[in-house]
């Protein structure tokens, strides 16, 4: 059937370049499986309300079925004058089963069509997308469990601050990816609502049971208004927007590979089968896996923002501005995809260099702060005693020395409150294990934390 399902109107033949400029399928096709299992599920309800026979909704399955069968195998032909992947299943239909393929189309629109496809693909994307995130929190978890004595430099302004256990740095990962988790989770819930039997905008006359139809295909429940079932793209906005922040923490985990792995830190080395290496300098070993996860996350943001523009003007309900939506979708989820896909392999694989870690913590004056806590123990204000030892850092800058490379005279010239004790109470390990609140670096802390994700992850 080469003639447009909407031909009657027209007097014209359309275009060719009409017919490529509007076509989708090239981005659509994806949705075939989707389209398939809502038009067999519409079938039954067709069924069901007596709007066709019984044997007529098993010749539509059948004849559905077939057609899945043919993409699947590769073997299904597209042209652009069929516009979109609902039309080509539909025409391709009244090849194989005749006349009674026009009557598939009762009780819907293409509008409410598209909506039940994409919410089919999303919902299950989604939770693919999260299973994949569980894997990668379990491989923070099991990175963070073998590096419990591992110690670094914890920073803020990228600037050495304080040590942490590296165990506790990733762990902060792990807590990032659990909240994408749940971002998404919470996103299912408005991605699982049933649109079919809204039709163009205004609902359907014919007596079908939505409800059944949201059962056959397992949605939790129907949409309310049928003017905001074709209108809506919250649902896919939510996505992306959930999509762009699990992306930023994956971009903020690459940024600090490529930095740990540059020559000027020497914090960790990357696997060889995960790195690239230079088409003129011989001695390269660069991070593009890290370096391309970064730049990905731009694309998405990129989608964020082509979607919400895209809706921002549009009147009730539907606009063929809409057609635009899946191909942002898709990349999205995609990339998504992808990025947590790789580094799920990249971190098990990184070797890191503990021994410029614990170096570099011990150097810089991150024990400065420790200091004004012990002297806050010994009855100083904070504010006196951050003033005292900002001094002794200053005196020890001028001297080239550690603070606690100066010896007990040379602090006591700063406050008669400090003792020998100074020394033990200012070793990195004693700075680490001081820590123990909830959420802190303290070694007992962390152990608890990952204990707890453990727990989490083997329930979930």
């Amino acid at each position: 059937m080469s003639e447009k399902l909407w031909a009657g109107r027209f007097k014209e033949k359309t275009a060719k370049i009409v017919e490529t400029f509007t076509s989708s399928i090239d981005v659509d096709r994806r949705l075939y499986a989707y389209d398939i299992q809502g038009s067999i599920a519409h079938c039954k309800t067709l069924a069901k309300a007596g709007i066709i026979s019984a044997k007529e909704a098993g010749e539509l399955a059948a004849g559905l079925k077939k057609i899945k069968q043919e993409i699947d195998a590769q073997t299904f032909h597209y042209h652009d004058a069929l516009e979109d992947i609902h039309t080509h299943i539909e025409s391709r239909l009244a090849e194989i089963v005749g006349n009674v393929a026009q009557k598939l189309h009762t009780a819907r629109s293409r509008n409410d069509q598209v909506a039940l496809d994409v919410r089919l693909y999303l919902r299950d994307t989604v939770a693919s997308i999260i299973q994949l995130l569980g894997q990668l929190q379990k491989v923070v978890v099991h990175v963070a469990k073998s590096h419990i004595k591992t110690v670094l430099p914890g920073y803020t302004h990228l600037q050495r601050a304080q040590p942490v256990l590296l165990a506790h740095h990733l762990m902060a990962y792990y807590e990032m990816f659990a909240r994408d988790t749940e971002r998404l989770q919470d996103c299912l819930a408005r991605i699982n609502v049933m649109p079919l039997g809204s039709a163009a905008l205004a609902g359907t006359p014919h007596p079908i049971d939505r409800k059944y139809t949201a059962e056959l295909l397992g949605f939790k429940k129907v949409s309310a208004n049928s003017m905001d079932s074709v209108a809506d793209r919250d649902f896919m906005i939510e996505f992306l927007s959930a999509a762009s922040i699990c992306m930023m923490h994956l971009s903020r985990l690459s940024e600090e590979l490529i930095i740990w792995s540059s020559t000027e830190f020497s914090f960790i080395e990357l696997p060889d089968a995960f790195a690239t290496g230079s088409s003129i300098m011989p001695q390269k070993k660069n991070p593009d896996v890290a370096e391309l996860v970064r730049g990905k996350t731009g694309r998405v943001f990129g989608n964020l923002m082509a979607m919400l523009t895209l809706m921002k003007s549009l009147p009730l309900s539907y606009n063929r501005d809409m057609q635009e939506d899946k191909a942002l979708l898709f990349d999205a989820a995609d990339i998504l995809s992808a990025c947590v896909e790789i580094i799920v392999q990249l971190l098990p694989k990184i070797k890191f260099n503990k021994t410029n870690m614990q170096a570099a913590a011990g150097e810089g004056y991150l024990n400065a702060t420790d200091m004004a806590d012990y002297l806050v123990t010994k009855g100083m204000p904070f504010r006196e005693a951050h003033h005292c030892v900002g001094q002794i850092v200053s005196y020890a800058v001028r001297n080239r020395k550690e603070i606690h490379a100066l010896s007990l005279a040379e602090l006591q010239q700063f406050s008669p409150h400090i003792e020998a004790e100074i020394f033990d109470f200012l070793t990195t390990q004693q700075m680490i294990d001081r820590r123990t609140t909830i959420g802190g670096t303290a070694t007992r802390a962390v152990k608890a934390a990952i204990k707890t994700a453990e727990k989490k992850l083997k329930n979930s």
